[in-house]
């Protein structure tokens, strides 16, 4: 049983307003109640952490409901106070019973009895990683909504560049797309712009490129093309950005990308949403819970109802589904074999979920103690367990109308 703190402090936070309520006293008695309210700026927010320093809190609770908690978290860390920040689903209060003051006396309530479960917030320089390589995604994002519309409207336009070459968006087909923008409109003069392996298809280029483009079709390409480069200049800075903050964390960063799928973006965002410490999340099955990666639990009387995975840490989890997505191309490797194994039995996309937990299993222990990443093989999941696998291919065989005698061959 968790023993009593003596001092607390509840927090209701709000946009403009922060409700906390001070409780103290020892265990056994009724606590001593203050209640305070205070607004959101830099400055009451000092006053708040003076203002619990003074009544000697040792311990401060709070939800963890959208992004107003993180000022507040910000200015009291500062004052190395325990801070707990709870899950907003596991600390409701009582239905009927909902007002600012009583939910911060609720949440004093339970972090003076020890029964909020601390949420994982890393620590100041990997919380600047997470926000900036969380802003990598969103520009990495709009840059793709932004080349898909191009594409649209070349298709709009009769132009199939994208029927003939693979990447449209790389040196020969900038150099089209920027010609056409100009104002050419020669299929053969815009397939003279191919380089590398593109010169082969200079043919086809020729017929896919002789379009019926307008006037309103060039403009809006050449401000499609202008927001391109545009997105590009800014996420080459934020990439040299954070390279800089990246440097306490090279070592990690290379041990993660020997995993199979795991490129320089993801080992960095798996450091930016988990850190370096593996302390925090005692084992790799809580990890895996907190990110959403494993099977969720819901059994009633004996019958299991459903495997879903829970909630998690969404830019962790997509991160992860993008490089096992990545890891399944690898030929012979285990993670390949294990997709296709579990793809023939649960579908695409919850065997990209399993590869994804792997991959973090894998993430966890290297991060923990240092392992180097070492890959099992496609051959490892036959030789775990032979006699399954003969008896599964033996019915598969018989299915087919052979009669199937085995023998183990001779050492």
């Amino acid at each position: 049983m968790e023993a009593i703190v003596e001092r607390v402090a509840g927090l209701d936070v709000h946009q403009k307003t922060v409700v906390a309520c001070v409780l103290s006293g020892a265990a056994g008695q009724r606590p001593k109640k203050e209640v305070r309210t205070f607004g959101t700026t830099l400055s009451d927010l000092v006053d708040l952490r003076a203002w619990l320093l003074a009544h000697g809190v040792t311990h401060v609770g709070m939800e963890s409901t959208g992004v107003y908690w993180k000022p507040v978290y910000a200015v009291l860390e500062e004052a190395e106070l325990e801070l707990i920040v709870g899950n907003a689903h596991h600390i409701k209060n009582v239905p009927g019973r909902k007002t600012d003051v009583k939910d911060a006396e609720w949440i004093g309530e339970l972090v003076r009895h020890g029964l909020v479960a601390k949420s994982f917030v890393p620590p100041k320089p990997i919380r600047e990683l997470r926000d900036l390589m969380r802003y990598h995604r969103k520009l990495v994002n709009v840059r793709s909504g932004e080349r898909n519309r191009l594409l649209k409207l070349l298709e709009t336009a009769n132009i199939k560049l994208s029927s003939v070459a693979t990447n449209v968006f790389g040196k020969s087909g900038m150099a089209m797309l920027e010609a056409i923008a100009d104002g050419q409109d020669s299929g053969e003069r815009l397939a003279e712009l191919a380089q590398g392996l593109l010169k082969k298809k200079k043919a086809a280029l020729g017929k896919a490129l002789e379009g019926r483009v307008a006037e309103h079709h060039r403009f809006v390409l050449r401000m499609q093309l202008d927001r391109l480069k545009a997105l590009e200049a800014d996420l080459a800075k934020l990439d040299a950005y954070v390279a800089q903050k990246m440097e306490p964390y090279q070592s990690q960063e290379r041990a993660l990308q020997e995993i199979p799928g795991v490129g320089r973006y993801t080992a960095r965002a798996l450091i930016a949403e988990i850190g370096v410490d593996m302390n925090v999340f005692k084992n790799e099955h809580r990890l895996a819970a907190w990110a959403g990666v494993c099977p969720g639990n819901h059994e009633s009387a004996g019958k299991r109802l459903s495997g879903r995975t829970r909630k998690g840490n969404e830019s962790l989890r997509t991160a992860l589904v993008e490089a096992s997505m990545s890891a399944v191309r690898k030929k012979d490797s285990y993670l390949r074999s294990k997709y296709y194994r579990l793809k023939a039995r649960l579908g695409v996309k919850r065997a990209a979920v399993a590869i994804a937990h792997k991959i973090l299993i894998a993430a966890f222990h290297i991060l923990a103690d240092g392992t180097v990443y070492e890959d099992l093989g496609a051959g490892y999941l036959d030789a775990l367990s032979k006699t399954r696998t003969s008896k599964h291919l033996v019915r598969r065989l018989e299915a087919l109308g052979f009669r199937v005698a085995i023998a183990p061959a001779a050492a």
